[in-house]
């Protein structure tokens, strides 16, 4: 990357890279830096880093900076280059962030390495250093290692210059100074004493301020009723000071860190709009109201006071519905409506009262049915529409109500169609209609429609392949298509498709091991590698492959095993590991080495109990726990030991019968035939096996079984014909 024409005079003070699951650290970052005033007696003079000016500004954060940018990596490089310093927040996260690693390297690269400040949020520097504790890390690769003449990395390692924003260390405010100091090159100390004299001098006047603000908002509520024309001037006035109160006087208090005062000034707000009327007061006022009362939902939401933004959120949307309800024709007041609905219903959703939630997910989707029909080319209320019914669809998907799920995910398709014809450039809506696609194919699945489901998924791969093939630079776009590949190729492995469910799973693996050579650390990409590899193993043992088999099973053990080493506490890893155990004991079966395969199996059967007894109500671990008791039974068949075959397949009966008959997901139906099957109760089995050949379920092993059983199978050929017409 070339340096800027700017650089010699940035146009961004500093560039903040960071983990947008850190957007929180980033967003206070942004807004300190921007809002200090660098202290008087400093301002002019000169340093390494040039003129300190009297304000920092402006900060690029990209979320802030490119809402709508198509070409994101390019304007990224552009503000690298147009920027002073790179600030870095540093955590687990963003050390395993591979845009993170980049955006350092790209920083360097320009040979601005001494301009690179780092921010300690979480995590601990340098912990790949010690035993066990990498996943503490927080200083990405590329923060660790100096970079060659060739501009990638090597093997030296150089110390960041860090400040420590944890509890106990640095401290916010003191982290803040020093990331100030660096930038301006200026002592630590000496900032640090002119800003102490000036934070007691502004804390004093702040804390006055507040309580004054506070009695005089009281005293003009009280004294708002006297008189008509005099409540008015009052209620104009206290209404002014609210405002106040919740923006410049909130931001101050945040900045002094007097979060019992800002409290105490959101707790008076909140009494104050309680104590007034709705009738009769100005379209102009209520609509203030309600823009003060969502702040004050979103500031203790993001306290995790979950209650109290749920009442700040209910009292905007009483609000919001006043002014709907005084303008009926007006379709921007219909929109704000909706919109406050939806934060209740997210609010209800985080509680948990899924009910609640779905409530106001629907009430919403009804108004902004109204507001699109009425403008049809306000395609943000159509986008909102579809968010609005999709969390209505995730509701009911959850209570198991799949009539209306599939009623909200069909509208939600059209909709993000209609979105996508638009403008087919638009990168988001084509995603977004992608995941309508999913969505569809997972309910079609559960229902036992196994074509419809292949369908569906082909429909979002079709997709996540054209807007990878249009920028293979982006990682995001390459995971995507990735998922899509290993969903499609699982659901075609179940229907007997096996060498195009080969193909898909065998591409999934293949970018999974491309974007972990892209980033060694990023523990998602090795899950991929680990969990794809274990389903290839079983395409390929069921193929009759089986020395591919065997090489695809010792990936996904291994590389399952670090990560289970790494970290201890990850329960789907631990799963993970679990299925790749109980695939490579059915390829050792297979291959005649049958005490190999009982060790595995056994592994298998002690992770899985010990996580069974914690949530026996999980349905995927359940399936798998079902997997490993009768192939665990298959191998005591093996050796001989029937007693301890068919105690195994009692247990793998009696964990999957309650499961199966909820629903017809054909993997359920398939584990549970199979244990009847296996313990030679036909009659019960006999009607599953037909509802399962009607369903086109055919896998390798599963049609085996019924062949060593003598089984006739009615396999529904329809469907095999159009799931082959969905892969043209």
């Amino acid at each position: 990357m070339t340096m800027s024409a700017t650089a010699s005079s940035p146009r961004f003070r500093a560039f903040i890279s960071y983990s947008h699951q850190d957007q929180l650290w980033a967003q206070w970052l942004h807004k300190t830096l921007e809002s200090y005033r660098v202290p008087r007696k400093l301002v002019g003079q000169t340093t390494a880093a040039g003129v300190i000016p009297d304000r920092l500004a402006p900060i690029f954060r990209d979320r802030d900076e490119l809402p709508s940018a198509t070409d994101l990596n390019r304007k990224v490089n552009e503000a690298l280059g147009d920027s002073a310093n790179l600030i870095v927040v540093c955590s687990p996260r963003s050390a395993a962030s591979r845009w993170v690693n980049e955006e350092v390297l790209a920083f360097k690269r320009l040979g601005r390495a001494d301009r690179i400040f780092c921010l300690i949020v979480d995590g601990e520097p340098n912990a790949t250093d010690l035993a066990g504790h990498a996943a503490e890390e927080c200083f990405a690769p590329a923060l660790r290692f100096e970079i060659g003449p060739d501009g990638q990395p090597t093997q030296q390692r150089t110390e960041p210059i860090a400040a420590d924003a944890r509890t106990g260390k640095d401290g916010k405010a003191n982290a803040k100074l020093k990331l100030i100091a660096g930038m301006l090159d200026v002592g630590f100390d000496a900032l640090k004493q002119r800003e102490l004299h000036r934070r007691n001098r502004r804390m004093a006047a702040i804390t006055a301020l507040a309580v004054v603000v506070m009695l005089i908002t009281t005293t003009l509520a009280i004294t708002a009723i006297v008189a008509r024309g005099d409540a008015e001037r009052r209620q104009k006035q206290a209404e002014e000071l609210v405002n106040f109160m919740l923006g410049d006087l909130n931001d101050k208090l945040a900045e002094v860190h007097r979060l019992d005062i800002l409290q105490v000034v959101d707790d008076k707000a909140m009494a104050y709009f309680a104590s007034l009327p709705t009738k009769d007061v100005t379209d102009a006022a209520l609509a203030q109201r309600v823009t003060a009362l969502e702040k004050i939902g979103g500031v203790r939401f993001d306290q995790g006071q979950a209650p109290a933004a749920l009442e700040a959120y209910t009292a905007a949307s009483t609000l919001a519905a006043e002014l709907a309800q005084r303008a009926p024709g007006d379709m921007t007041r219909k929109a704000a409506y909706a919109d406050s609905l939806k934060w209740v219903g997210q609010a209800y959703w985080f509680r948990g009262d899924l009910d609640d939630a779905l409530q106001k997910f629907q009430a919403a989707s009804v108004i902004l049915q109204e507001v699109v029909a009425a403008n049809p080319d306000d395609g943000e209320a159509a986008f909102k529409l579809a968010a609005a019914r999709n969390n209505a669809g995730r509701v009911l998907e959850s209570r198991g109500d799949f009539a209306a799920t599939a009623k909200e995910y069909e509208a939600v398709l059209k909709i993000r169609e209609e979105l996508s014809a638009r403008d087919p450039t638009d990168a988001r809506s084509r995603s977004y209609l992608g995941d309508a696609y999913n969505n569809l194919g997972k309910l079609a699945l559960s229902q036992g429609q196994i074509d419809k489901a292949v369908a569906n998924y082909r429909a979002d791969q079709r997709i996540k392949a054209e807007l990878a093939a249009a920028d293979v630079k982006n990682n995001d776009a390459q995971e995507s298509l990735l998922l899509s590949n290993a969903i499609l190729g699982r659901a075609l492995g179940i229907c007997g498709e096996i060498d195009a469910a080969i193909r898909y799973t065998a591409a999934a693996v293949s970018s999974a091991k491309s974007l972990m050579a892209f980033d060694l650390t990023y523990t998602d990409w090795q899950e991929y590698v680990g969990l794809y590899s274990q389903q290839l193993g079983g395409l390929l043992r069921q193929r009759g492959r089986l020395s591919e088999a065997a090489a695809a099973d010792v990936e996904a053990v291994r590389v399952l095993s670090e990560l289970v080493t790494k970290d201890a506490t990850r329960a789907e890893w631990h799963q993970e590991l679990a299925q790749s155990q109980i695939e490579s004991a059915r390829l050792r079966s297979a291959q005649g080495d049958v005490t190999s395969a009982e060790s595995l199996v056994g592994k298998a059967l002690d992770i899985l109990k010990s996580a069974h007894t914690k949530d026996a109500n999980n349905r995927s671990l359940t399936l798998l726990l079902t997997q490993a008791h009768v192939v665990a039974g298959q191998t005591a068949a093996a050796r001989d030991d029937q007693a301890a075959a068919r105690n195994n397949w009692i247990e793998a009966r009696n964990a999957i019968a309650a499961m199966a008959q909820t629903g017809d997901d054909p993997n359920f139906l398939a584990a549970w035939t199979t244990t009847l099957l296996l313990l030679e109760e036909r009659e019960v089995a006999m009607p599953l096996v037909s509802k399962l050949g009607a369903m086109g379920y055919r896998t390798s092993d599963f049609s085996a079984l019924l062949a060593a059983k003598n089984v006739e199978y009615p396999f529904n050929g329809e469907v095999g014909r159009r799931v082959a017409e969905s892969l043209q």
